[in-house]
Formats: structure tokens, C-alpha cells, sequence
């Protein structure tokens, strides 16, 4: 039974009461009465606002269900003019130019990779924040970037054949970026400081020098011996790290032992689709790693081969500057800007209640997250997030301009609670709900001073475009749905829009995660695509990820190629095609089955870990055993696509059951050597994790929107209570 402490109208729980008044405030300058007074306040104001926002969500959805049941057009003018008829597609302003101040370089000026983590998971948090600068020898090495022919097979010991191709490469690299005036840096006998200039020694006893000078920005070590050249390009740094008794650099002319890449310049700390938090017990810990990292304690100890690592916070890196006149040493971030995101404006937490009733959770989030932001721009911690004295909050789920404006509104009170300037709280709208994108200025607009990120992402928002339009007829296979036009005009308005409203310099303009972790090789073949496009970060599954995502943002120079995009282009009727079948012809029995199979698969596998275990994202195997970084937004693709065929008669209830059966079966193989993992079978019947995953489907057509969250909650909190009872 949970203690609550009693705050006015809110009851707190007793353990998140603890941690907010003796961790969380202590040092904000924020006085508890003050904080308490303000908190009763803001619930009692934005409750009834979240719930009217809700309501009109539904309302919504029931005159689409209703226009689509009679039978009228899907597309066209008709169309179009009835989502405007009833608010849906709302009146779009002109001239909107975002006015966001005193915004990082990581989001404002700088292209590169970003990471998401499940903020309940120190390790990786720690990892992620960490992973601004990556080593390319090893992302290379261990990854199929380099392939294994000739001998150069990845195993347990170091293989020199292996290596020489992993330098080869890093060379080729380091030639495109860092060109020298003549040769290649393959053929580097000594990289020699000379004064303010770098002298470049070549095997055949000639110098030579950058061709660009001013590439070379400081160094590290002595001038006549130096560990670590420091250069830049497209505004990412890159280190060339040197010493001749290290195993790699011994062998090496040069004594080139790595080279660093600057690699994930921004990480987002999940509070949301990446984590399983259900209850109060799950919000501390959540809130917990949150001040760690503000404050900068966060710390790990592990066990490997025998000894204890601890894993804390990297420090700033600090050269001595190439200019010799300059005194000043050169001090660069060692750790990723980090955004939190917060839950949307759905789900309820017993954390707090407000006159006996569940708060919204992204409220809660909201104020807690922001007030331990605040430790940041105090200086309350050995290191820096923001430079630029701001907290960034990422808010997801957002429905149109209306919900954004009441996430606007909701953000200067808090600023009111804990007493910071203005528009002190960024604000990062996910473009990942159908009324968002075809409402995208008007968005923007709501939040023209807070907004910093805009990004797109195929699983939500597909999962969006199917329960938005379940009545208007069956959709196609997931593989189709990819190469219909929705997708690509959706993908290319985002940026367009973003860039019609003033993005470019303030704000990043995002695309989606990369989901195959051991697939490096194609990822660097597919996600040069997301630079190409103008947009000046994108998703990546982990450390090792970044550090090669990042040599795109070396290839392609992001804002010469947003000046060069045309930011007029509209695409709304080819957003608001829906992606149906054209007919049932092609889908064979063998490919209803594949595609269904497929979807229940990856329900269980995820659902399962969530559900049994708690965890919220992690590698999780697809029917054909590919690993797939996987959170809830792969639930409420999949979920809705079953629903949908279900509806249209494309599979029957009996079909999906003997799928749940059997694709059950296979789960549990897959996952037979976790020793932490509760198999559903043989008694199926009382395995919790499969009643979730039936409910998703069989339950999914009446989910609001289409999500996960409310099922998958309720079944967490009955898997914990089981687990208690047997402790």
C-alpha cells in the first residue's frame, strides 16, 4: 500500500516526496512552500486544460470514424475540406519565424548524431552522455564497417589484418577531411609541430603541410612530442591521437594509435517510449538518474574480469591552442548536450494524486525534470549541460498547435514555480502524430520561442496514420506503407516547414532511429540519407553508432544543404493520401500470414521484457533473429496494423490467436539464455506479458490514438504486485 504526504490538494508518495524536498530542491533556491504552493496551483489549472485536450482528441477520432463508416471519399477535396470542417486540419499561419534564444551550439550550429536513452538505466545514460566523442579504430573493428575477407575476421585476439584495414580506412577519412597539400596521411612518417604550423613528415623524407591550415586548432602533450592533434571540419572536431608504445601505434609510421571523432553531440534522457515507469517506485528512480546526471554524480560500479570499473562523467578535454600567441588553453565538451523527455499529455501516475485522483503524468514530469534543470544553471555540478543557461525538454504526442500551446503555457508556469527567466525551458516538438504534421507551422508557431527540434519517425507516426483513419478501409503491408507517398512527403515537409519558419540556426531538424544495431554497414549505406535531406541530426541505436553516423555530417555539409532545399514545398494532399490497399490481390495467404506473424512476433518479444522485467528498450530478436533496438513505438505500429486487418476481415481472430500461440513459443527460445527472463509458455493462460500482447491487438481498435501506454501499465502493475506477493 502506498504512504502519500499530504501537499495541500496533492497527496505525494511518501518516496517521491523524500527525494524532492531532502535531493531534488536542495540547492535551487527554490523554498519548499514555494515549490508546494506553486505545484497545487499549476495541477489545479492545467488538469481540466490536459483533460478538454483529451476529450477533443476523442472527439475527433469519433466524427473521422463516423465520416469513414458512411462511406464517404478518402482523399480528395472532400476530404480535405471535412477535416478543416471540423478543426482537424487547422488555419495554418504565414510568416512564422521561430525567435529561440540562447540555444547550445549542439543544436544550433552544429550537424550530427543523436542518442536516446532509457533514463532508468544508469549505464546506459552514462554511455550515452559519454559517447560525444567516439573512437573510430573501434567502431570500425568490431563492426561489420570492415568486412571479414582476406583473412580479416573479427575474434576473441587482436588481428593485425584486421587492424591494417580499420587504418586504412580511418586514413581514407582523415584524406577527405584533413587533406594534406600533397600525399595521403597513409603515408605519414611524423606529424611535427613547428612553431604555429604542423609539419607533415612523408615516408619518402618530404614534408608537407594541411591544405587547409586552419584545420589544425591545438594539440595536446608537448609541442615537441604531442599525444593528441586536435582539427576541425563542418564544425565537428577530430583528434588524432599519437603514441608510439601503444600496441596499434607502434606498428604505425606515424605512431597513430586512433583517431576520435566528435560523434553524439546531443542525447535524449527518456523518460517516455524507452522506459517502463509505472508507479512511484519507478518515477524516483526515474527523476534519481535525472539529478545524478544535472549534478554530475551519477556513477556506476561493475564487475569485469575480475575487477570493479567505475563509470562516471567524462571531464572537458583541454589543448594548447596551435596559435602560440594564445595563452588560453582550448576547452572542449567531453559530454553529449542532454535533452529529457518528458510523457505525453495521455497517461496518469499515482505518484501524485490531486484531490484523491491520478495526475497527468506529463505534468508531473514536467515540473520535476524542470526543477532539477535548474542544478545545471546554477552551477551546481563539476560540469556543464547547457552553456547557455537552458533545459531542454523534449514533449511527445502532441496533437496539433492547440496541445502545443498548452505545452507552452505549461512551461512558463513552471518557470514561475522555480524561478527562472523566460522561455528558460526549450521545448522539442516529435512530429509523430498525424494532426501534428499536416499542422506543423501552426505548431511551430505555438512554440516559436522555446522550439528547438522538430523530428519525424516512421513507427508512431504510422501507428498514428492507422488508428487516425481504422475505418477508411485495410492498409497495406508495413513494407508498402513505407514506399507510399504519405511517408516521403511527410519526411520532406518536416524539413521544408522547419525550414520556412526559421530553423536553420536554432533548432535541430531531426530524423528517426537507425534499428539495427549490428547492421553498421547498412546503416552507413542507408543514413547518409538523413544529412542529404537537411536535416542536422538523426537517431542512433548506441555509442558505437554515433561515432560512424558521424562521418556523415563529415560528407555532407548540412547547412549548405539547407540553403540549397526549397522551403515552400507542401506535400499536404500526398500527407493526407492515406496508405491503403488497392485491392487484396496481391496479398497472397503465404504473405497475410508472413506480415502477421511478423507483427505478433515482434509484439511478444517486446511486450514480454516490458511487462515481465520492466525494461523499456533493448535489443529484441525479429522472427528472423535480427536483433532490433526496439521501444513502445514498435508496439503501437504493430498492434494497430492487426487491428486494422482485423477490422477488414484481411485475418481472423482465430488466425491471430494461433499466431500469439505460436510466435510465443518462438520468443521464449529466443530468449532461453536470460537468466532473468519469465517464459509465457506452457501456461500461457496466466503469463501476464501475453495477455498484454493479446490485449494490444484484440483491444487496439478502442485504445486512444492508438497506444500502448494504458494497457501496458495496468499489466506492469500487475506483474509487480505478483512479484511481490511471491518475494
Amino acid at each position: 500500500m502506498q504512504n502519500y504526504i499530504t501537499r495541500g490538494r496533492l497527496q505525494v508518495a511518501e518516496q517521491l516526496d523524500t527525494f524532492i524536498n531532502q535531493q531534488a530542491m536542495v540547492n535551487t533556491g527554490v523554498l519548499p512552500e514555494t515549490f508546494w504552493q506553486g505545484a497545487e496551483a499549476l495541477f489545479a489549472e492545467f488538469i481540466p486544460k490536459n483533460r478538454g485536450l483529451l476529450e477533443k482528441r476523442e472527439q475527433l477520432q469519433r466524427a473521422i470514424d463516423d465520416y469513414h463508416k458512411a462511406g464517404n471519399p478518402v482523399s480528395g477535396p472532400s476530404y480535405k475540406a471535412f477535416l478543416k470542417e471540423i478543426g482537424y486540419l487547422a488555419p495554418q499561419p504565414t510568416n512564422v519565424s521561430a525567435d529561440t534564444t540562447n540555444v547550445d551550439a549542439e543544436i544550433a550550429s552544429m550537424a550530427g548524431p543523436q542518442l536516446v536513452v532509457p533514463i532508468n538505466n544508469a549505464r546506459y545514460a552514462l554511455n550515452a552522455v559519454n559517447a560525444r566523442w567516439g573512437r573510430l579504430y573501434d567502431a570500425l573493428y568490431g563492426t561489420d564497417v570492415i568486412s571479414d575477407e582476406g583473412g580479416a575476421e573479427a575474434g576473441k585476439t587482436y588481428n593485425p589484418v584486421r587492424g591494417a584495414k580499420v587504418v586504412e580506412k580511418a586514413k581514407a577519412f582523415l584524406d577527405a577531411i584533413i587533406p594534406l597539400s600533397k600525399d595521403s596521411h597513409q603515408n605519414v612518417h611524423e606529424y611535427r609541430i613547428d612553431g604555429d604550423t604542423l609539419a607533415v613528415m612523408l615516408a619518402d623524407g618530404t614534408s608537407t603541410c594541411l591544405a587547409n591550415k586552419a584545420q589544425w586548432l591545438g594539440y595536446q602533450g608537448e609541442a615537441n612530442k604531442p599525444s593528441t592533434l586536435l582539427f576541425v571540419h563542418n564544425g565537428l572536431h577530430v583528434e588524432v591521437q599519437i603514441d608510439e608504445n601503444h600496441p596499434v601505434g607502434k606498428t604505425d609510421p606515424a605512431h597513430v594509435k586512433d583517431v576520435y571523432v566528435e560523434a553524439a553531440l546531443t542525447t535524449i534522457m527518456d523518460c517516455e517510449d524507452s522506459v517502463a515507469a509505472v508507479d512511484a517506485e519507478d518515477k524516483t528512480l526515474v527523476y534519481s538518474n535525472w539529478l545524478g546526471l544535472m549534478q554530475g554524480t551519477l556513477r556506476l560500479e561493475m564487475k569485469k574480469a575480475g575487477k570493479t570499473i567505475t563509470r562516471a562523467m567524462h571531464a572537458d578535454r583541454e589543448y594548447t591552442s596551435s596559435n602560440s600567441n594564445d595563452t588560453q588553453k582550448i576547452v572542449l565538451p567531453a559530454r553529449s548536450l542532454m535533452f529529457v523527455r518528458n510523457v505525453g499529455h495521455l497517461m496518469t501516475n499515482d505518484a501524485m494524486l490531486f484531490d484523491g485522483k491520478e495526475v497527468p503524468e506529463g505534468i508531473m514530469d514536467g515540473l520535476i525534470t524542470s526543477l532539477i534543470g535548474k542544478h545545471d544553471l546554477l552551477g551546481n555540478s563539476a560540469f556543464k549541460n547547457s552553456r547557455e543557461g537552458s533545459i531542454y525538454i523534449v514533449k511527445p504526442k502532441m496533437h496539433g498547435p492547440e496541445e502545443v500551446a498548452f505545452s507552452n503555457s505549461l512551461f512558463a508556469a513552471i518557470e514561475k514555480i522555480i524561478d527562472v527567466p523566460e522561455n528558460t525551458i526549450k521545448m522539442g516538438i516529435m512530429d509523430e502524430e498525424r494532426r501534428t504534421s499536416v499542422n506543423l507551422q501552426a505548431c511551430i508557431n505555438e512554440a516559436k520561442s522555446r522550439v528547438v527540434f522538430i523530428n519525424t519517425g516512421f513507427l508512431d507516426r504510422t501507428g498514428d496514420e492507422i488508428h487516425t483513419s481504422m475505418l477508411a478501409g485495410a492498409f497495406a503491408d508495413k513494407a508498402t506503407l513505407k514506399a507510399m507517398p504519405w511517408i516521403k512527403a511527410y519526411e520532406t515537409a518536416n524539413v521544408a516547414v522547419g525550414l520556412r519558419c526559421g530553423l536553420s540556426g536554432k533548432a535541430q531538424i531531426g530524423k528517426g532511429m537507425w534499428p539495427v544495431p549490428d547492421e553498421m554497414k547498412n546503416m552507413m549505406e542507408a543514413k547518409v540519407s538523413h544529412p542529404k535531406a537537411g536535416a542536422n541530426t538523426a537517431w542512433v541505436p548506441s555509442p558505437t553508432a554515433a561515432t560512424l553516423h558521424a562521418l556523415h555530417y563529415h560528407q555532407v555539409n548540412v547547412f549548405d544543404v539547407q540553403q540549397s532545399l526549397d522551403e515552400n514545398f507542401d506535400g499536404l494532399n500526398d500527407i493526407l493520401s492515406i496508405p491503403l490497399l488497392d485491392s487484396t490481390d496481391g496479398l497472397s495467404p503465404d504473405i497475410i500470414s508472413r506480415e502477421l506473424d511478423n507483427n505478433v512476433q515482434g509484439i511478444l518479444g517486446y511486450v514480454v521484457r516490458w511487462v515481465h522485467q520492466g525494461v523499456g528498450c533493448s535489443k529484441v530478436p525479429d522472427i528472423n533473429n535480427v536483433g532490433l533496438m526496439e521501444d513502445r513505438a514498435t508496439l503501437r505500429i504493430s498492434s494497430q496494423h492487426i487491428a486494422n486487418w482485423l477490422e477488414h476481415g484481411i485475418v481472423s481472430p482465430e488466425q491471430v490467436n494461433r499466431s500469439l500461440r505460436k510466435m510465443a513459443v518462438l520468443v521464449d527460445e529466443q530468449n532461453a539464455s536470460d537468466k532473468e527472463y519469465i517464459p509465457m509458455t506452457p501456461d500461457i493462460e496466466n503469463s501476464i506479458g501475453f495477455l498484454a500482447a493479446s490485449d494490444l491487438i484484440f483491444k487496439g481498435k478502442e485504445q486512444p490514438s492508438g497506444y500502448t501506454e494504458p494497457l501496458l501499465h495496468a499489466r506492469r502493475r500487475e506483474m509487480k504486485a505478483r512479484l511481490a506477493a511471491k518475494a
